[in-house]
């Protein structure tokens, strides 16, 4: 569904992801995973459109999306879910998920609507509530639906577990096993590793903006992972 060759953005003089090379398959939950600064974000950032790219392609359901605007890469099947969540803390829960459907242009909104807060009941419960007043969690449940109400073929999903309490963080995780197994397609940037290679099918390692190992859960040494590529001492921890 997606494949990325050989991808390179600057920030000016600075190379923040040089050489990157992967790919995700329709139904596939993939990892992206390394420390802060590795280039996780913009490589999302670049694929949905939002952030310039200096060199590689970008490929989606066959078809080149490099330099396409994000509001034409949203309408192509491609969500992005950023880090922060980012609602829109004044509108009302259900005027952020209407805004999630602002690019399409058939008749079934209204039945997403009521699809999606039917897998998210504390939205049901607060729709005519402004997002502001939700907790981190619900925030990013409403972000999660927001995108859903795009009807993606595709999800980019940046930090969801970011500032949340470790049973909001479980049940983030428990959301992405789901979402799998309805067949949602989503790449998925995390700092938690091991959670990251428990759920997905395949993680990529990313350091100082370089692909450094594509693994499974099965194949993987977390503690080598952690250490070597992470900066986390796991025997010095515990």
């Amino acid at each position: 569904m997606l494949r990325v060759e050989d991808l390179e953005i600057r920030y000016q003089n600075l190379v923040a992801v040089r050489g990157l090379t992967l790919s995700v398959a329709e139904g596939e939950l993939v990892g992206l995973i390394g420390p802060n600064g590795a280039g996780k974000t913009s490589t999302l950032s670049a694929i949905a459109g939002a952030v310039a790219t200096s060199g590689g392609s970008i490929e989606f359901l066959g078809e080149s999306i490099r330099g396409r605007k994000p509001e034409a890469i949203l309408r192509r099947g491609i969500a992005l879910i950023p880090e922060g969540r980012r609602v829109f803390t004044r509108l009302t829960v259900k005027e952020n998920l209407f805004l999630g459907a602002s690019s399409r242009r058939d008749d079934e909104v209204d039945a997403d609507l009521e699809r999606v807060t039917g897998r998210f009941p504390i939205l049901a419960r607060y729709l005519e509530s402004k997002a502001g007043q939700l907790s981190g969690g619900e925030q990013q449940q409403l972000a999660v639906a927001r995108a859903l109400m795009s009807r993606p073929r595709l999800i980019l999903m940046d930090e969801p577990t970011l500032g949340l309490a470790p049973l909001m963080v479980g049940a983030i995780f428990e959301l992405l096993l789901e979402l799998k197994a309805d067949g949602v397609t989503t790449l998925l940037v995390e700092q938690n590793a091991r959670r990251t290679l428990a759920v997905a099918d395949r993680t990529y390692v990313l350091q100082n903006g370089s692909l450094r190992l594509e693994t499974t859960a099965a194949e993987a040494d977390i503690d080598q992972v952690e250490r070597q590529y992470l900066g986390v001492d796991t025997a010095a921890i515990a």
